[in-house]
């Protein structure tokens, strides 16, 4: 089994998937839109550019996402999305990447658990936590 994270943008989900590719070193496996699936017909015109499905390869990790009519759009919340990463230095730099125009909850620190842990909402409404594991 494998569990993956899904992500839902109000519009952002291409500008998201671009953005996510280049701060967290990833490869963007899937980006299709509604415009260009089957069901393009039964979309009304204004939402086609939206993306039906996006899917970004990091690692051996895929994260998901899609824009969501603007009707059932929600502000995420109640969840965070977790980069677990080993170098202190690779924390500083994925952590200040998604902070880049968004808002951060906590620094990125020394905690009694990480050599480096921060908590930030990037510019699309996302949260993420970023960790750096305790060297062994």
């Amino acid at each position: 089994m494998k569990l993956n994270s899904h992500l839902t943008f109000n519009g952002q989900c291409q500008a998201a998937f671009k953005f996510y590719e280049q701060c967290l070193g990833g490869k963007i496996v899937t980006i299709l839109t509604n415009g260009e699936s089957p069901i393009a017909s039964q979309v009304p015109a204004e939402q086609r550019n939206q993306v039906l499905h996006a899917a970004l390869a990091i690692g051996n990790e895929t994260l998901m996402g899609c824009d969501t009519p603007p009707e059932h759009y929600q502000k995420p919340q109640g969840f965070s999305v977790a980069l677990h990463v080993k170098d202190p230095e690779e924390a500083e730099r994925k952590f200040h990447a998604l902070a880049e125009s968004g808002t951060v909850q906590m620094p990125i620190q020394e905690t009694f658990w990480s050599p480096r842990f921060g908590m930030v909402v990037d510019r699309f409404g996302i949260p993420w936590m970023v960790n750096c594991e305790q060297a062994v």
